[in-house]
């Protein structure tokens, strides 16, 4: 669940009243307020249907499977006035509530509206609108043309993929439009410049996206799409022509973001403290996970038979490790063993509830991977699913600008699998987002409150439950893990505020915490223009959820129970962690002194 997820998550275009119906109708086994929260929902998500359908087409909101991105003109202030109107008609609805449930998520999508405004509003004064459009296409197809998608929705692809080329009626070629938006304000030369790193990036990944729309629609056989894919494939290379030769000469060759809007990024992933008191409580984080490291190295040699490795060289013991990899035509058979392994240990400790059907895990393809190199879990519909599962992706490589690919040795091997999946898997963001759908989360505590900080936070903390119950070889790459989400939180906010450079970081990532370069390549992507800011949502939320239920541990006491606590953050969704931690004060541990 990583960049493109968090793009995904907020978006669309108005249904009519009885899909409207259809999208607030809540799981069989949610509580009643939750039909009337999803009622409410309905006006955020109208309110922002025309800007970016794509996204509430992914989780299955009804009526948008054939929209596509607005990039028209005076775009910031439409959606600007959206979110003002919406705002409006939610307080009103906050001023006759009384369900406590009802109100919090209606407080929710007003801070979220608030929230979309300000994001816009700063993106708009800041920077210069160039957008990514080949990646813009196919995660919009990619959305449509999967397995977790009805076979009936998937006929929408053609109509989308007609819209994004100018070929439905009322449409223009995205492409040109978003030319457009740049061309408007290329002359505003206080205007931050795309990186140049991002920009080269893009154009390398040009001929991946539309191969890999291709065989999207060849293996869902969706028929009369040669004349769309034909208009695509022109109006793509097109494009990057012009990218090259008017956008490229104008990037910029920093990445530094301006103060005011990497505060905001932070913001909007979860992060409320500032990035200095993140960096020094993750420098803290990161010293003592390389001091259990180092205890924990000779302990894995000795078990492993690894020889000639120095005392506490950790770096050795994870090299050795990856020397034993996995042929990538045997991975998901072999993650299958660990993962089918994980189901039996979470019942057994009584972690938290797991689901009785079995988790789905695949590689990633080349345009996956272009799209969203990390490994990561991609949601199923949390509305009108019909038994739909959400997967875990593992990519294989990391793409360059020239069209090469860099090879992960971070993943491909036995010991990986253990805290990868239980990361992506169960019982972390596997079992959250399943949750949200078998247990009835509202809308508002799904896509609205969506935040990094929570789901990132949960998924490391997910990693932690497991960690005593794994060989002693996973539970070295679960340091490392965690030593590496320590470092991005360190080196995130050091190279946005300008304290390091990019080869300094990439040291760092390379011989203290041990990724490969695919791997470090990948992370200082993130950094520096995929998602600046989001890295540090994952040291932040496990710190946060620790504090938590170390709290609720003194105050509970004998009583305190692991699986209710777990089953309990579960059951809140996407709750930031302030609000997350008020609900554990005054429902759970009430409820729990009571029994």
């Amino acid at each position: 669940m990583k960049p493109l997820l968090l793009a995904i998550a907020l978006a669309l275009s108005i249904p009519s009243p009885l899909l409207a119906a259809e999208a607030a109708a809540p799981a069989a086994s949610a509580p009643a307020w939750v039909a009337a929260s999803n009622e409410n929902a309905m006006i955020l998500i109208k309110a922002q249907a025309q800007f970016s359908p794509e996204g509430f087409s992914f989780f299955g909101i009804p009526g948008y499977d054939d929209k596509v991105s607005d990039y028209g003109p005076r775009r910031t202030e439409r959606f600007v006035a959206a979110m003002a109107q919406a705002k409006q008609a939610l307080s009103a609805k906050l001023q006759l509530e009384r369900n406590a449930n009802v109100r919090q998520d209606l407080e929710i999508m007003i801070h979220a509206a608030d929230e979309a405004a300000e994001g816009s509003t700063l993106s708009d004064k800041l920077t210069l609108p160039w957008s990514d459009v080949p990646q813009t296409v196919f995660s919009g197809m990619r959305g449509l043309l999967s397995d977790q998608t009805q076979p009936e929705r998937r006929a929408k692809a053609l109509d989308r993929l007609k819209a994004y080329v100018g070929m439905a009626p009322g449409t223009q070629p995205v492409t040109e439009l978003a030319k457009a938006r740049y061309l408007e304000r290329v002359g505003d030369t206080a205007l931050l410049r795309p990186t140049k790193l991002e920009v080269e990036q893009s154009l390398g990944n040009v001929d991946t996206f539309v191969d890999g729309i291709r065989k999207l629609f060849a293996k869902y056989q969706i028929a009369g799409a040669d004349a769309a894919l034909a208009a695509m494939d022109k109006q793509l290379h097109d494009y990057a022509a012009w990218t090259r030769a008017s956008v490229l000469p104008e990037a910029r060759p920093t990445t530094q973001l301006p103060a005011e809007l990497y505060a905001f990024q932070l913001k909007q992933v979860g992060i409320d403290i500032d990035p200095q008191t993140l960096m020094r409580r993750a420098q803290v984080e990161f010293m003592e996970t390389r001091a259990a490291m180092r205890q924990l190295a000779p302990l894995v040699a000795k078990a492993k038979g690894l020889s000639g490795i120095g005392e506490g060289d950790y770096i050795a013991v994870i090299r050795a490790l990856k020397k034993t990899s996995i042929p990538n035509d045997q991975l998901e058979a072999r993650y299958r063993k660990v993962i089918d392994a994980i189901d039996p240990i979470i019942r057994r400790q009584r972690i938290v509830d797991v689901p009785q059907r079995p988790m789905v895990m695949r590689l990633g393809s080349d345009a996956e991977s272009a799209a969203q190199p990390a490994p990561h879990f991609l949601p199923a519909p949390l509305v009108g699913n019909t038994g739909q599962q959400g997967q875990f992706v593992l990519p294989v490589a990391v793409p360059n600008p020239d069209g090469t690919a860099l090879q992960y040795d971070d993943f491909n091997y036995d010991a990986a699998a253990w805290t990868l999946s239980a990361h992506e898997g169960r019982p972390g963001h596997e079992l959250q987002f399943t949750a949200m759908v078998e247990r009835g989360v509202s809308l508002a505590r799904s896509m609205f409150a969506f935040n990094s900080v929570n789901v990132e936070g949960w998924a490391l903390y997910a990693e932690a439950e497991m960690v005593p119950y794994e060989p002693i070889e996973g539970q070295m790459v679960a340091l490392q893990l965690r030593l590496l989400r320590a470092a991005r939180a360190i080196l995130d906010p050091m190279l946005n505020l300008g304290l390091i450079d990019r080869e300094r970081a990439g040291q760092v990532l390379e011989n203290e915490v041990g990724v490969s370069k695919a791997m470090a390549k990948q992370e200082l992507d993130r950094y520096m223009f995929n998602a600046p800011g989001q890295a540090g949502s994952y040291f932040y939320g496990y710190s946060r959820i620790l504090e938590l239920r170390m709290e609720t541990e003194l105050a509970l006491g004998e009583k305190f129970d692991r699986q209710a606590f777990n089953n309990f953050l579960l059951d809140q969704g996407m709750l930031p962690p302030d609000q997350l931690a008020t609900a554990v004060r005054e429902q759970f541990v009430p409820a729990q002194r009571t029994r």
